[in-house]
C-alpha cells in the first residue's frame, strides 16, 4: 500500500449557458495548471461536461504528457440527498432516479479516486477537475463528518483542494479551497457574494 495526494479542483468560471468557460475561467484553468506543474501527477481526471473537460485539457497544456481521463464519477451530480436539516428544502424535488444515480456517482468516485492506493511504488498523485459537489462529499468523507454536512460547503472557480490518503492513518485534508495562485480579481468567481472576504 502507497499513500495517495487527491489534488480536486473546481472548473474555471463558465458562461451563462455553461457550454464553455470564459475568457476569466481559462485563464483561471492555465494558472491552476502551472501551479501544479511540480507535483509528479499521474493522471487528470475530469467529469464529462465541456466546463470541466475544458479546464481539464487547459491544465494539461501547462503540464505536458499528463494524461487526461474522463470519469462520469467527476462528474456534476447531486451526491447524496439529506432527509431533513440543512440541505434537504434546496433538493427535495430532485426526482428520485437523479438521487439514485447521483449517490452511485458518488460511491463510484470514493472507490476510483480516494484511498491509499495498492499498485506501484512510490506515492500517487491524481487532480481530478469537477464540480463544487463533488469536492465537498470528497472532503466531507474525508474527515468523516456527517452526510449532510456536504451542503454547506462552497468552492470557488479553479480552487486547489488536496487531501492525503496514508495506509496506516485516517484521511488528512492538507488544502481547502486554496486560490493563492490566482490574481485577486480572479478568486471569488463561483462562490455567492454573502461567502466572499475582503
Amino acid at each position: 500500500m502507497h499513500d495517495r495526494y487527491l489534488y480536486l479542483a473546481r472548473h474555471g468560471e463558465a458562461t451563462p449557458d455553461e457550454s464553455e468557460l470564459t475568457q476569466a475561467g481559462r485563464h483561471q484553468a492555465q494558472l491552476l495548471g502551472r501551479r501544479l506543474r511540480a507535483v509528479p501527477l499521474t493522471a487528470v481526471h475530469h467529469g464529462p461536461l465541456p466546463r470541466a473537460a475544458q479546464t481539464a485539457r487547459l491544465v494539461g497544456e501547462e503540464l505536458g504528457s499528463v494524461p487526461l481521463r474522463a470519469s462520469e464519477a467527476a462528474g456534476d451530480y447531486v451526491p447524496h440527498v439529506p432527509e431533513r436539516g440543512t440541505g434537504a428544502a434546496r433538493f427535495a424535488s430532485l426526482p428520485a432516479a437523479d438521487r439514485a444515480l447521483g449517490a452511485r456517482l458518488a460511491r463510484q468516485a470514493v472507490a476510483e479516486f480516494t484511498g491509499p492506493c495498492e499498485e506501484g511504488s512510490a506515492p500517487r498523485h491524481d487532480l481530478v477537475v469537477t464540480h463544487a459537489f463533488l469536492i465537498a462529499w470528497l472532503v466531507c468523507a474525508a474527515m468523516d463528518a456527517p452526510s449532510w454536512r456536504w451542503t454547506t460547503l462552497n468552492h470557488g472557480n479553479a480552487a486547489l483542494t488536496v487531501i492525503h490518503y496514508a495506509p496506516d492513518r485516517p484521511a488528512s485534508v492538507l488544502v481547502y479551497n486554496d486560490t493563492s495562485h490566482l490574481p485577486h480579481d480572479l478568486r471569488w468567481t463561483g462562490f455567492p457574494a454573502r461567502l466572499r472576504t475582503p
